[in-house]
C-alpha cells in the first residue's frame, strides 16, 4: 500500500486533490497519516527500514476459529454475524494493549485532520458497515482502532454503546462508501474479504455502472510473491513495499487518466 503511494506520487500524481480519504483497516492507519500531511515517500522509506512494524502473533487456532465462523454460511449477513459473534466471545489481549500499537502505528496521527476523512468499522452485532469522521465526536485513535480489530485477534472497541470489528471483514475496500464521486482511486492490498461477500472488482464495477470513473490497484504476480501468505510477517514488508512502488510506476500513466483527468 505504502508503495504504491509513493509510486503514483514519485511518477507525478497529485494525491493531495482527493476530496476524501477513506480507510478501511490497515488502509486506516495509513489512510489517517496521509491525510494529516505524512508523505507517502515517508510512509514508504518507513516501510523499508522497518520502523512501522508490528508484532502480531496470530495462532492456528485462531484462524482456523475465524474461518469456521466466516465460512458458515453462504448468506453475507449470517456470516458476518456469526464472525461478530465469535469476535465477541474470543478470548483476546485487551483492549488497551491494541489502542497502543494503533497508536503508535499512527505516527503522530492522532486528531481528525483538516481534510475530510471516513474510516470504515463494521458493528459486531448487526454486520452493518458504518463510517466514523470528525463529525462522529469519536476519536481518531478509537475509530482506526475499530477498523483494525481483528476478529478473534483484537478485541471488539467499545464505542457509543456498540460495539466495532474489522472493517475489512465484509469488504475489504468499502468502495461502496465512495458512491457520488466522479473519479475514485483504490489502493487494496487484498481485494477478497474472508466470506460470502463483495470483491474490491465487483464493488469498482458497481461505481462504474453510476458513472464514476474508477482505477483500482491490488497486488500483481510480483506483489503477490514479495507479501506472501502471512500479512502479519514482518520480514515480508520491504519487498512488499518495493513490490507496490513497481506496479505503480508501471501503471501510473493509465491511473492519471482516470486521476487527473
Amino acid at each position: 500500500m505504502t508503495g504504491i503511494l509513493a509510486g503514483l506520487t514519485d511518477a507525478g500524481l497529485d494525491l493531495d486533490r482527493a476530496d476524501v480519504v477513506i480507510g478501511t483497516s490497515a488502509g486506516a492507519v495509513f489512510g489517517s497519516r496521509l491525510a494529516c500531511g505524512q508523505p507517502p515517500r515517508e510512509l514508504y522509506e518507513r516501510q523499508l527500514s522497518g520502523a512501522d512494524r508490528i508484532d502480531l502473533d496470530v495462532t492456528a487456532a485462531q484462524t482456523l476459529r475465524f474461518l469456521w465462523a466466516a465460512l458458515g454460511s453462504r448468506n453475507p449477513e449470517r456470516s458476518i454475524r456469526r464472525l461478530g459473534r465469535a469476535a465477541l466471545a474470543a478470548r483476546t489481549p485487551p483492549a488497551s494493549e491494541m489502542h497502543e500499537a494503533v497508536r503508535e502505528l499512527l505516527r503522530g496521527a492522532t486528531d481528525w485532520p483538516a481534510r475530510a476523512l471516513r474510516i470504515a468499522a463494521v458493528d459486531a452485532v448487526t454486520g452493518e458497515v458504518a463510517d466514523f469522521d470528525a463529525d462522529t465526536k469519536v476519536g481518531l485513535v478509537d475509530a482506526v482502532a475499530a477498523s483494525c480489530a481483528v476478529p478473534l485477534v483484537w478485541p471488539p472497541v467499545a464505542l457509543d454503546g456498540r460495539h466495532w470489528i474489522d472493517g475489512g471483514s465484509r469488504s475489504t475496500a468499502n468502495l461502496q462508501l465512495a458512491r457520488g464521486y466522479g473519479r475514485v482511486l483504490a489502493v487494496v492490498p487484498i481485494p477478497n474479504a474472508v466470506g460470502p461477500h463483495p470483491s474490491a472488482q465487483q464493488q469498482a464495477a458497481e461505481l462504474t455502472a453510476d458513472g464514476a470513473a474508477v482505477s483500482l490497484l491490488y497486488p500483481d504476480r510480483d506483489a503477490r510473491r514479495a507479501m506472501g501468505r502471512n500479512m502479519t510477517a514482518n520480514a515480508r514488508v520491504p519487498d512488499a513495499a518495493r513490490a507496490g512502488h513497481a506496479q505503480a510506476t508501471a501503471l501510473a500513466e493509465s491511473v492519471a487518466q482516470v486521476w487527473q483527468a
